[in-house]
């Protein structure tokens, strides 16, 4: 650990530092690794996929309920569609909170 001058105001700091401790200047920018941007990258397109899934499996249902012939009909495609909405819900929650533990632990340390 070697000493050097800040070029900002100075004073000696440690080569280790991310920051000036007395200016605050910014020495090292954090950059995220190759797989932590991949990650990122997968646990966005996660969610949009997921809210794509949500609202067209939402638009199925409406148009089954609305085209059905008789009320049980719409009342069992209402129930299945519930089912399903709820089902990729879940499987949503699960998977950000996976995906956003690995996210997590793979950005950038100063």
């Amino acid at each position: 650990m070697a000493l050097v001058q800040c070029p900002e105001c100075k004073n000696e700091i440690s080569t280790d530092a991310a920051k000036c401790p007395s200016c605050g200047f910014t020495l090292k920018v954090a950059v995220r690794s190759t797989f932590g941007k991949v990650v990122k990258w997968g646990f966005i397109a996660f969610n949009v996929l997921m809210f794509f899934w949500i609202v067209s499996g939402l638009a199925t249902g409406g148009d089954a309920v609305s085209g059905s012939s008789n009320e049980f009909e719409a009342a069992g495609a209402a129930i299945g569609t519930g089912l399903g909405v709820g089902i990729i819900a879940c499987f949503w929650g699960v998977g950000d909170i996976i995906l956003g533990t690995i996210v997590l632990l793979t950005r950038p340390k100063a």
